[in-house]
């Protein structure tokens, strides 16, 4: 009765069977593994001390920016110079934009530095002369993906859409440094700007995603069996009629 699972046929269906269900099975494994790397990323993040409470570090000590030293606390001196606009910013659901100075460091090279927050149609204040120290929250360079960004371009001469080195390349002709910094006490007439947490650092919608397709190729392991029982009973069934002498039709 069962002479048919030797066919051609079902040769090739259980060969597809057998190397279709591991592979949904470390699919899906894998897909659980990185929404379980996400979880333990968000729980050491909440483990870690605040950023902004530990000691100002020299900005050189910190760089390159990643997840342990994005909002930290960095110290650098220099003398400002040009200042762009950052519009379309929003901070306590009001709209406005960041004022972002370029500080030229004692080092040589350029440190793109928030000032503060400008609610929309108020008088931008000028950076202070003259030698200063600043300390702020140290962040990654701004790309496309980054909410507020403003990466169609078209804006008005002084603006900025993205705050990173790679949109200052042609406006600035200093080296610039690949961060930037929030000040933590804003200058006269801004508002600090929060510092932002570090990408990866939470249970965002990725997250969530890995737990979905986790589900989606357990499920379609699952399916690949049903699919196979479902089959030989149909086969069986046939061979039993045939058997009989029934008509399969």
């Amino acid at each position: 009765m069962y002479r048919f699972l030797l066919t051609p046929r079902w040769w090739g269906i259980n060969i597809f069977v057998v190397l279709a269900i591991p592979f949904c099975v470390f699919m899906g494994s894998w897909q659980l593994g990185k929404f379980e790397d996400r979880v333990d990323t968000h729980q050491k993040a909440q483990q870690k001390p605040d950023p902004g409470e530990q000691k100002a570090a020299p900005l050189d000590e910190l760089l390159p920016v990643d997840s342990e030293t994005s909002g930290r606390q960095a110290m650098a001196t220099g003398q400002y110079g040009r200042q762009f606009l950052v519009p379309d910013r929003q901070l306590d659901e009001k709209r406005g934009a960041y004022v972002l100075t370029m500080l030229k460091t004692d080092g040589g090279r350029t440190l793109p530095v928030v000032r503060g927050w400008l609610a929309e149609g108020e008088r931008v204040p000028a950076a202070p002369a003259g030698p200063v120290t600043v300390t702020g929250a140290l962040q990654a360079s701004e790309t496309s993906g980054t909410d507020g960004v403003h990466a169609a371009g078209g804006l008005p001469s002084g603006q900025l859409g993205m705050i990173s080195a790679a949109s200052l390349v042609n406006l600035v002709p200093d080296d610039v440094y690949d961060a930037w910094v929030t000040l933590s006490d804003a200058d006269s007439g801004l508002k600090p700007v929060p510092a932002t947490a570090p990408a990866g650092s939470g249970l965002d919608l990725k997250a969530f995603q890995n737990l979905g397709y986790t589900g989606e190729w357990f499920v379609f392991a699952g399916f690949v069996v049903f699919m196979w029982f479902r089959l030989l009973r149909r086969e069986t069934e046939a061979a039993r009629d045939v058997a009989l002498g029934l008509d399969p039709a």
